[in-house]
């Protein structure tokens, strides 16, 4: 068999070089029957060509440069045309098997949150009781049309997704992790309805499949009534109902075009537009409530005449008629919902959402006689005082030695007074903190030299009780910046000579504490105070003047700080709810921290110093066997006045002050508000909230 070879051939226009088959000639050649071609080999022939022209060589022939390779008209088109066909195929196939949820989620059916005594009993309610979902046709057309201006002026044309709109919300996404904007309003109300509120490119992906599949099969009437009446508006409000009622006090009904282009700005984030919280607020939302009007009349729903008669904004409501009630379980609430929401790490809009039943601390008997002791002392002061009674301030608060707060006096009316007297640290504790300086130096020792070993003291320790004694250093005397050495001061001026710690606790004699302070070392002293409960914010700079009550606790921090002492050391931070259930299921929450503040010994010891002191002030207050102590609080400026103590195992700091809140927070002389050493206003407080003291 011999092989014939074919002449070499040229390579053809496309560049592609051809292989000579050799034939084969002789008898086994001549025996070969043809093979006729398959179908598949038919139909390959016949788009063979095109396919060729499709096919890329590079580099490509008749090119020059870089034209050589890029690829041709023709590959370009139908490599669009390929990905146009998939994604088309494949957006086809999500929109088939996507289905509109049967079951909306918890954001279209928010509740109300209920708090309830100690005893179990409902004690305050938040949040509108019914729902009021309002149909559309009790929406007025211009608050409809403000919120569509502002949010979705194509609503009644578009297929209920915006491409630019998604587009430009991924593009957000992938470079900044943020997914707002974007949606038009049927997607967010498949959002706040059927989806959670989570910022990923999956819910992205399945909020404008479901929008789409609703557009088609719910009216848009419907969709928009739905929007409104599930958007959150902020002041714990969801539906355009609510939030009329909540910034303007009146029904939907009756809002104006003005008030409801407010209103509107609000979905674009209550915390950032709602005025009332704070001057930046204020500036963004008058001039998205300017562009809102101007939207309404660029679009041909509100006429440039009319809109001329809007020039002034609409001022809201400065707070949220729905939850205020002026009583004195305002203030109850707020630290509830404040403690709740920490404690089982729930967000603002979470707990709006509501169904939560808080159960809380508050004990009604104990809150009914605090408050009932403070408002007579207020009626009283009005009698004797008129003039600075009306700067008057009763912070009060009963905290039980496990931490959980009994009760507390707020104000005179939540609705007039926001300002929570018995939570805020506005003035200096005075000789009430003693009891903080005597703990520490029992607890830690005093240092007699710069670095040296630490010296115990006891209550029998003797120190310098008389006027104006030099506070000093393991080096000397301590000089102020003025260059003045500091000398501490009794009430009144009055020396005591040589007295014991114990005897000077009893006595309230100031000079032995204030260099107690010293020798035991400001930052113990201070660590101690922190760690039986006060709050490093409150603590004030680390000067003599801290051993003399500089520290501003609250009343309700102050109450926790002595409950320490009754509770052998141990410090429990207080807390205000006991446990939280949502819709009849428990909610986790975070345990209240405890922690040994002083040893069981030197807490005992401060707690006897803190009875004899009780008893000599007041021989007849209680029977011999009561375990009740305390002592009273004053301050060299006559600026506060304490009284804080315990019954057992609870126990309770009254203050009494004065501050013009409408100029500034700084305290204020008492003038006889306070009474006198004799007939104490916080004694007379804090005896009547512990009747009976046996």
């Amino acid at each position: 068999m011999q092989l014939k070879l074919p002449e070499p051939q040229e390579p053809d226009a496309t560049m592609q070089l051809r292989v000579a088959v050799p034939e084969v000639s002789g008898q086994r050649a001549s025996r070969r029957k043809p093979v006729p071609p398959s179908a598949f080999a038919r139909t390959t022939a016949r788009f063979a060509p095109y396919a060729r022209k499709l096919r890329p060589v590079y580099p490509r022939p008749g090119r020059i440069g870089w034209r050589r390779w890029m690829p041709s008209w023709r590959q370009w088109l139908g490599a669009v045309l390929t990905s146009l066909g998939l994604s088309g195929a494949f957006l086809a196939v999500a929109y088939a098997m996507t289905d509109i949820p049967e079951n909306i989620n918890s954001y279209a059916t928010q509740q109300d949150n209920v708090y309830f005594w100690s005893d179990g009993t409902p004690m305050a309610r938040t949040g509108w009781v019914q729902r009021q979902a309002m149909p559309l046709k009790d929406i007025p057309q211009q608050v409809r049309w403000a919120v569509l201006a502002a949010e979705n002026e194509s609503f009644y044309s578009d297929p209920g997704i915006s491409m630019k709109g998604i587009t430009r919300a991924l593009w957000r996404t992938a470079g900044e992790g943020d997914t707002q904007g974007g949606s038009t309003i049927t997607q967010q109300y498949v959002k706040n309805v059927y989806l959670g509120q989570e910022k990923t490119f999956s819910r992205k992906f399945t909020e404008a499949m479901i929008a789409l599949k609703l557009d088609n099969k719910m009216p848009k009437d419907k969709i928009l009534e739905g929007y409104l009446n599930t958007s959150w508006f902020g002041r714990g409000t969801y539906g355009i109902q609510r939030a009329a009622q909540a910034y303007y006090g009146k029904d939907v009904s009756q809002l104006n075009v003005s008030e409801a282009a407010f209103l509107a700005s609000l979905l674009k984030g209550a915390g950032l537009y709602d005025p009332t919280l704070n001057a930046a607020n204020h500036g963004r939302a008058v001039e998205r409530w300017e562009w809102i009007l101007d939207r309404m009349v660029k679009i041909g729903k509100l006429s440039p005449k009319e809109r001329a008669t809007y020039t002034t904004f609409p001022e809201p409501l400065k707070a949220n008629p729905l939850h205020e009630t002026g009583q004195q379980s305002d203030y109850l609430v707020e630290l509830a919902s404040k403690y709740a929401k920490s404690a089982a790490h729930l967000s603002d809009k979470q707990f709006d959402l509501g169904g939560y039943q808080i159960y809380t601390t508050f004990d009604r008997k104990r809150e009914d006689a605090l408050t009932d002791a403070v408002t007579k002392a207020r009626e009283q002061a009005k009698k004797d005082h008129p003039g600075p009674a009306k700067t008057a301030h009763y912070g009060a608060a009963s905290v039980a030695a496990d931490g959980s707060i009994l009760a507390v006096y707020g104000g005179p009316d939540h609705r007039k007074q926001g300002f929570n007297e018995s939570n805020a640290s506005t003035v200096p504790a005075g000789s009430a903190f003693q009891p903080f300086v005597y703990a520490a130096g029992l607890e830690h020792g005093v240092h007699r030299t710069r670095n040296g070993p630490a010296t115990p003291v006891s209550p029998k320790s003797v120190y310098d009780g008389d006027d104006a004694v030099p506070v000093t250093t393991p080096e000397g005397p301590y000089w102020d910046r003025s260059g003045k050495k500091v000398a501490a001061h009794n009430d009144g001026g009055k020396s005591y000579g040589k007295i014991t710690l114990h005897q000077a606790l009893v006595q309230s004699v100031n000079t032995p504490f204030m260099q107690l302070g010293m020798d035991t070392g400001l930052p113990t002293l201070r660590a101690t105070a922190q760690a039986a409960g006060l709050l490093p914010s409150s603590m004030g700079p680390q000067v003599p003047a801290m051993s003399q009550g500089s520290a501003t606790p609250s009343a309700i921090r102050m109450a926790s700080g002595y409950a320490t002492f009754a509770a052998d050391g141990t410090h429990t931070e207080p807390y205000s709810v006991r446990r939280i259930t949502r819709n009849g299921s428990p909610v986790a929450m975070k345990a209240a921290e405890t922690g040994r503040a002083v040893g069981a010994t030197t807490a005992r010891q401060v707690t006897e110093a803190l009875t004899e002191s009780f008893r000599t002030a007041h021989p007849d207050a209680a029977p011999a066997t009561a375990q009740v102590a305390g002592k009273a609080g004053t301050t060299h400026d006559d600026t506060a006045s304490w009284y804080v103590g315990t019954a057992k195992d609870v126990s309770t700091a009254v203050a009494v002050y004065r501050m013009d809140l409408s100029k500034s927070l700084e305290p204020q002389p008492l003038k006889g508000v306070a009474g006198t050493s004799a007939g104490a206003v916080p004694y007379d407080i804090w005896s009547s909230a512990m009747s009976p003291l046996g």
